[in-house]
């Protein structure tokens, strides 16, 4: 399962799917969703050569449930430091 753990401490579960060279197509889900919502759209994109990623945004899917963060603004700082990460 890949996870990121971000400055918190809560741990980000994500797909990086395709190659890792392709433009990227980011997927961003609403409440109640996880990142599963986006399969389709995921391999028929990574398929054709981009490169899809999708997270649980925390308190949602596979990543932590915090007590803290569960605001829009704490979710844009996650998906900045998964961002961050994958570059590495």
């Amino acid at each position: 399962m890949s996870t990121i753990t971000t400055k918190d401490r809560t741990q980000i579960y994500y797909k990086d799917w395709g190659p890792k060279t392709g433009q990227v197509v980011t997927f961003s889900h609403g409440w109640p969703l996880s990142a599963d919502a986006w399969e389709s759209q995921m391999f028929f994109l990574a398929s054709n050569g981009f490169r899809c990623i999708a997270h649980d945004r925390r308190g949602h899917g596979r990543s932590s449930q915090s007590w803290n963060g569960n605001d829009m603004d704490t979710y844009a700082d996650d998906l900045a430091e998964l961002f961050q990460k994958l570059q590495k």
